[in-house]
């Protein structure tokens, strides 16, 4: 067990944000495992409100990095920010929307939620169906590093996700929480942590 416990340990501390790929295609045996792990994350009640938009040809993933780079051009434009500034921005998000093997739109659903009369509660509900989405992202990526693939999680869809909706053709209930991109690692990076009893109180100590 505690060997099992090591092997963990050092998958999660073995993750990183990789940005740049390789040409070299995700297998689809090895896509659909990682899709398939990812729904047995936990979630509130069970409900399983993930839902997974797969992204493989270039020209889609060049249709909604147009589309999204479009709307940033706009919130850039209207924030009174330099124009050169803009454009390297969006050509930013552009070249991440695109350059990698596969793009997975990791999407909410409430269709199976609880709904309750008052904000307070429907507040929460909400939120529990946010977490659980995420940390079916977070199985995916973790199964992602243990395959040998790299990943990084795009939090852009957040600002616009009627926008990838349409633009993707997804289902009305299906709400873009992010995107994580995937492929063969094309870099290595290091990474550093904030000591970890910083963040951590002991309440019974």
């Amino acid at each position: 067990m505690t060997q099992n416990l090591d092997d963990f340990i050092d998958l999660a501390r073995g993750r990183r944000a990789i940005r740049r790929y390789t040409d070299q295609p995700v297998p689809p045996d090895l896509l659909n495992q990682l899709l398939e792990i990812a729904t047995w994350s936990p979630s509130a009640h069970n409900r399983q409100p993930w839902r997974f938009a797969v992204l493989e040809t270039a020209a889609s993933k060049k249709k909604l990095a147009r589309a999204m780079g479009q709307r940033l051009r706009a919130d850039r434009t209207a924030d009174g920010d330099p124009p050169d500034v803009i454009e390297r921005d969006v050509a930013r998000s552009f070249a991440r929307i695109t350059g990698a093997p596969v793009l997975i739109v990791v999407c909410l659903s409430l269709a199976d939620m609880d709904s309750y009369p008052d904000p307070r509660r429907g507040r929460a509900e909400r939120t529990m169906a946010v977490q659980s989405v995420a940390m079916a992202a977070q199985t995916m990526w973790l199964a992602a590093h243990a395959a040998g693939l790299g990943a990084c999680w795009l939090c852009a869809p957040l600002f616009v996700p009627q926008l990838v909706q349409e633009t993707l053709k997804l289902p009305d209930d299906w709400e873009p929480q992010g995107m994580l991109t995937l492929g063969w690692p094309a870099q290595e990076k290091e990474k550093s942590r904030a000591p970890w009893p910083s963040r951590v109180q002991f309440v019974d100590r």
